[in-house]
Formats: structure tokens, sequence, C-alpha cells
């Protein structure tokens, strides 16, 4: 009788994190590595916020928590969306979770069946598809091609659906390609959702800060109230707020959903820590004044890495509408040869041979789910991306 669960077979380790975590190795051992494999800010946690932390600590709030979240942020969460997407949650509707990733699986464990099935847009983010497959579910993969800006299309997601269908995973802007939906685009993704009553969104909003020359972001609630009673709205202080850390994630639905979250966390993690819910409170009530400036260096960094990258021979790279990532094509090198004899058969490969020759640390478009790219977050500094960007046109040039 084998000990480890049978379900672990259908997963993998995040390629992400793994990429992140050798970058690392080889620095330890003294190699000059540039990691463009994290996804999240290289900035410090705004004063304000650590200091409401601090003073939380001071207060003694440090007991045991309700398993939906704290009272005070459960408030603070229904004051955003309704000040920023006007969306009416009650603090009985919000869920806190230990980060998105942890909304995400709470929310899969409560509602997926064996057999049930989970459209995921591909590229998509390496945890989606893992977690539907961990309880039984079955993740459909719709391609969004380049020439679509790597956007899920109304045709195809109608052609998606099933009977067996449950959830479309929606992620705007999107990790790993940075594309945005439009409100037009997302309305025509409604449409299709209103003649398919069965099926819910995940709308997953972690990045809905970190848009760019003058997107304007919008939700699937917000653009179809009729969508309201199906859809569980998630975000999280991670990114816009430089939290990642802290492991604050939170998702507003109906009510039964919710609570079938909170019963589940009530047996698992209890709670994400009371330290970091109080200075989540002051992320959401306090300044945001620092949002649009970390949103104005990203946009810089964007666009001094797409510049750099369509300096390389076989590379193109789209400039996305928001995050901190690019998705670049490296089809132009496949087939081509290392100086070492080596042969680059896929985007595997090229992130391979690229981390081994030039020392950078990028995510092969294979853990994406689109091939053949690579996923460069530019969520460093300006000198870094200059650097890598010259060793890639340098191994770029070197190929044959």
């Amino acid at each position: 009788m084998p000990f480890i669960a049978d379900r672990l077979s259908v997963i993998k380790p995040s390629p992400t994190i793994a990429v992140t975590q050798k970058a690392a190795e080889l620095k330890a051992a003294g190699r000059d590595v540039i990691g463009l494999g994290a996804g999240e800010p290289d900035f410090d946690t705004p004063d304000n916020i650590k200091a409401a932390a601090k003073a939380a600590i001071d207060k003694g709030l440090t007991k045991y928590g309700p398993p939906a979240g704290t009272l005070d942020l459960r408030q603070a969460i229904s004051a955003k969306f309704k000040r920023e997407n006007g969306l009416d949650y009650t603090p009985d509707q919000i869920t806190v979770g230990v980060g998105g990733k942890g909304v995400i699986f709470n929310a899969f464990m409560a509602t997926i069946n064996p057999g049930d099935e989970v459209i995921v847009p591909a590229p998509y983010w390496v945890s989606y598809p893992d977690i539907a497959l961990m309880f039984g579910g079955v993740p459909v993969f719709v391609p969004c091609p380049e020439d679509k800006g790597f956007k899920l299309q109304p045709a195809d997601l109608d052609k998606a659906i099933t009977p067996k269908t449950k959830w479309l995973v929606l992620n705007s802007p999107s990790n790993p390609t940075g594309a945005a939906y439009t409100e037009a685009e997302l309305r025509a993704l409604c449409d299709v959702l209103l003649k398919h009553p069965h099926v819910w969104v995940m709308s997953d909003d972690m990045y809905e800060h970190l848009v760019y020359d003058g997107f304007k972001f919008t939700t699937p609630a917000q653009v179809e109230p009729k969508l309201y009673d199906r859809t569980l709205t998630m975000n999280g202080v991670s990114k816009a707020y430089a939290m990642t850390g802290w492991r604050v994630g939170y998702a507003a639905g109906p009510l039964a959903i919710i609570k079938a979250i909170n019963m589940i966390q009530s047996q698992s993690v209890t709670h994400t820590s009371s330290i970091s819910q109080a200075a989540s409170v002051e992320a959401l009530n306090g300044t945001q004044d620092f949002i649009p400036k970390n949103a104005e260096v990203f946009k810089r960094r964007r666009d001094l890495i797409v510049g750099l990258l369509n300096q390389c021979p076989g590379i193109t790279c789209r400039t996305p509408e928001g995050a901190f990532y690019v998705y670049p094509s490296c089809a132009g090198v496949i087939g081509k040869t290392t100086p070492e004899g080596k042969v680059i058969n896929s985007d595997s490969d090229f992130a391979t041979y690229l981390l081994e020759s030039e020392g950078v640390a990028v995510v092969q478009g294979a853990a994406f789910g689109l091939e053949p790219y690579f996923r460069i977050s530019y969520a460093t500094s300006d000198a870094a991306l200059t650097k890598a960007g010259e060793r890639i046109k340098r191994f770029c040039e070197s190929l044959k």
C-alpha cells in the first residue's frame, strides 16, 4: 500500500518557484545570476502598513480570530469593493485566505467533484490546473494565441463549455502575459456565460492596480450584474501593496460558497496571521498614493525590457497592458544550436541554456501552457533588466 496519496501523482511543484530557487542556489554557489522568475514586487512594504502591524503586536492582537477573517478587515474589503469596483458585498460575503492561492485552493475544494471541468485560458498561472486536479477536477485548456492578445475569445469559450463545466477562471491582468481584458472584451465573454447558467466565474483580480497607458480595469460581476450570484471575485494585498510575504488574499461571492470556504479554513489553517490582517486593514483603508507611483516605475521597466527583447535576434515581445510580466516568443531561435553544440528544441531548452550560458533565469512557456515562449518578471531594478537584456541578446547572437 503506497504511503503517499495518489492525488499527488497528478500535480507537480510550482515551476516558477523552482526557477527562483534554482537561481538562488546558483547565486549561493558564486554564480553571477540575474533572477527574472519571481512574481513579486521588489519594493518594500510601505511604512504605514508596517507601522500598523507593529501597533497590532503592541496592542496584543495576537490571538485566534474567526476563520473568515477579522471583521475589521472584511469591512475594509467590503468598502474597497464598493469604492473601486462598484460592487456591494457584506462582510459575511467575504473570506480572507492565506494568500490568493489559499483562496483558490479552498474554493476548489469546496466546489469541485471528480469529473467537474474547469476552463483555464492558456497561457495560465501555473497553480490553477494543479489545484483543480488535486480535487479530481478536469482542467480544460483553451489556447489564447498572441495574435488575439493572449485573451480568451467568446466563440472559444462557448465551444469549451460542456454540461460538466463548473468554473471559468479569468485572470486580468494576467500572469504570465500581462494581458488585460477591456470592458468590451469582458462584456462579450459575459454574454456567453449568460447562456450557460451552470458555469461559475472565478475572477482573479490580483493585479488590478497594475495597469498602464490609461487602461481601465473592470471585473466580470461589475460588467454584468446578472453574474453576481455565480461569481467569486478574488484579490489580495500581495502585488499592489508589496506584501507577498504577509500572505493575505480575499474573495467575495454568494453566501453559500463563502460559508463553505470558511468551514474548510476552520479545519485547515484556521485563519491567516492576525498581524497580517491588521496590516491589511491599513493597506486598504490608508493612503493609496504610492500605488500609482509604483505603477509608473513598473511601466518604465516594462517599456525598457520590451525594447531590449525586441532587439534580440529570434525574439519578439508584445507590450502588455498590465501586471509586471512580459511573455516573449522565442520561436525564432527554435532549431538553432548553441556554441557548445546543444540544439534548442523547445522553450524549456532555451531557458535552460540561457541560464547555463549567461546566468539569466527565466521561466519556460511550457510551464504556462503555451509554447514557444518564456516569462520574464520585470519587478526588479532597471540596472538588472538592462544587464539581463544585454545577456539575452548576446546569447541569441551566439546561436547558429
